[in-house]
């Protein structure tokens, strides 16, 4: 790919060793949504080694582990203070019968994953594995149904199963599978991608099925259903359109899948390899979310102004090659700084429509495409994602507080605009103030002046996640590469912040 002539231009008027500059000022007058802690979800599909080998690895594994959860995962994730995981898919949802992950582990039948490389699944990770995983590290649990080779009646009976207290057939058979009081289940998928590999169906059919199965999945003994349908892909704003139409407020929210990926035919490029070109398209490509989600929004706005059906983009990420060696169905992938800044400006982007965006689940926490860690045997590494989830997870439950950014911008393929800084704030319960910058010029500092508008600042730190180059990664031989650092380049003036940020880094402050 080919830079633009007005990416040249700006580039020909900057002086080689020039710094860049910007100005965030800050709208405190404006802050009043709240950042959905739920913005930050994760999501666990039976893909390659995102649940056993990744998550699980069971009673007997020499890999040290509670209860065949892994520990070193299990204190990784708590780190990260996930909100939300989205489980079982993603396509292998559709597949999945729920009777078949219950009781004895030696009496669980045996099946071939066909969406994902025809790996055999045992089944040894079922209901009780993942709902107790969320109550381990204190995170909702978000139930993808099978709508396209399930029934109504299984459904209902998953639902009856999870959260009925007693007196039912379902809570009689999870008590004899060893679990006596029901699970919180708030979040609940009705299908998924049911366009695709959910059943290939119109969004007027699906409207319809939504509309039936919604109806028998019952809530039992105070809990409350928030019931999720099948959305679209990206840019099919009819499927949307329909849903709102034929469906409306009988469902509490509908999902949005997006990806950063070069295109579904052919290679979508290495995810260690790539040139600047095709870094900066990377962004640019990541930050087109914006448009889409404000183009959905519109559409459910026009049919529920009052806002009361959320958007949930449940995937999104980068979508890479898979690594050299690895089966083609197990989409694993490296994850560099590159998918550092994807992760930092999506949020960013995702701060600013709280109002109807309630809920997203990177895809996906582990050993699969854009995740948050990867482990090999006994060895675990954090990614460059992981880090930046951490940095941000100060603005989960926070006041958004809207930001105005001027900055240097370029051109990366065609009409795709990079602006060379991205930022976000917000305050939390506290009276903490936090702004995350992200500086995405691959060979320039940058120098930001914040202004505060008001806020009074008495003290400022902060945290970097930085590297050497935008194609460094962590590997298991060399896990910390890339890792967060204290980041002492802030300082207060008066009524402002004045900033330097180094090449190609991300910075999360805390202003008191």
């Amino acid at each position: 790919m080919k830079k633009t002539l007005l990416s040249f231009a700006l580039l020909a008027a900057m002086p080689a060793a020039a710094q860049l500059k910007a100005t965030v000022t800050l709208d405190n007058e404006n802050a009043k949504q709240i950042i959905n802690k739920e913005i930050y979800g994760q999501f666990a599909e039976h893909l390659g080694s995102c649940i056993y080998g990744g998550i699980w690895v069971g009673e007997e594994s020499s890999i040290p582990n509670t209860n065949g959860y892994r520990n070193d995962v299990l204190n990784a994730l708590k780190e990260l203070k996930v909100p939300v995981m989205r489980w079982p898919g993603g396509c292998f949802a559709d597949e999945y019968h729920w009777t078949d992950g219950i009781g004895p582990k030696e009496n669980r039948p045996v099946m071939v994953n066909n969406n994902w490389g025809g790996t055999v699944e045992d089944n040894s990770f079922g209901t009780h594995e993942f709902l107790n995983l969320c109550e381990m590290i204190g995170c909702e649990p978000y139930i993808s149904g099978n709508v396209g080779s399930g029934t109504v009646e299984e459904l209902a009976k998953w639902v009856e199963y999870m959260t009925s207290e007693s007196g039912s057939p379902m809570a009689k058979l999870r008590k004899e599978n060893g679990r006596e009081k029901p699970w919180h289940v708030k979040y609940l998928g009705v299908g998924n991608e049911s366009w695709g590999c959910g059943g290939s169906m119109r969004p007027e059919y699906y409207s319809d099925l939504f509309r039936r199965y919604s109806t028998y999945c019952r809530e039992y003994d105070g809990n409350k259903l928030y019931k999720i349908a099948s959305g679209a892909s990206d840019y099919d704003y009819d499927w949307t359109e329909t849903l709102m139409k034929q469906v409306g407020n009988r469902m509490n929210g509908v999902s949005l899948h997006y990806y950063t990926v070069k295109g579904w035919d052919g290679s979508k490029g290495s995810a260690t390899k790539f040139t600047n070109d095709e870094y900066y398209w990377t962004l640019g490509k990541a930050l087109e979310i914006e448009p889409v989600v404000k183009k959905h929004i519109a559409i459910m706005d026009k049919y529920d102004p009052e806002k009361q059906v959320g958007l949930l983009v449940d995937e999104w990420g980068t979508w890479w090659d898979v690594e050299p060696g690895t089966n083609p169905g197990h989409l694993f992938q490296q994850n560099t700084m590159r998918d550092a800044f994807v992760a930092s400006l999506t949020l960013d982007i995702f701060h600013k429509y709280t109002d109807r965006i309630k809920m997203t689940n990177i895809a996906q926490v582990i050993n699969v495409l854009q995740s948050m860690i990867l482990t090999k045997g006994d060895k675990m590494t954090l990614t460059p994602t992981y880090h930046v989830f951490k940095m941000y997870n100060v603005h989960q439950d926070a006041t958004y507080i809207p930001t105005k950014v001027t900055c240097d911008k370029m051109a990366a393929d065609g009409d795709r605009i990079v602006p060379y800084l991205s930022a976000t704030a917000s305050k939390d319960a506290q009276g903490i103030t936090h702004i995350s910058l992200s500086n995405t010029s691959l060979d320039k500092s940058e120098e930001v002046t914040v202004n505060l508008n008001g806020l009074k600042a008495k003290s400022v730190n902060g945290t970097i996640l930085t590297a050497g180059c935008a194609d460094d990664f962590n590997s298991f031989e060399n896990p910390n590469l890339v890792t967060t650092k204290e980041f002492k380049g802030a300082k207060i003036t008066k009524d402002v912040l004045i900033i330097t940020l180094p090449k190609m880094s991300i910075v999360t402050l805390e202003i008191k």
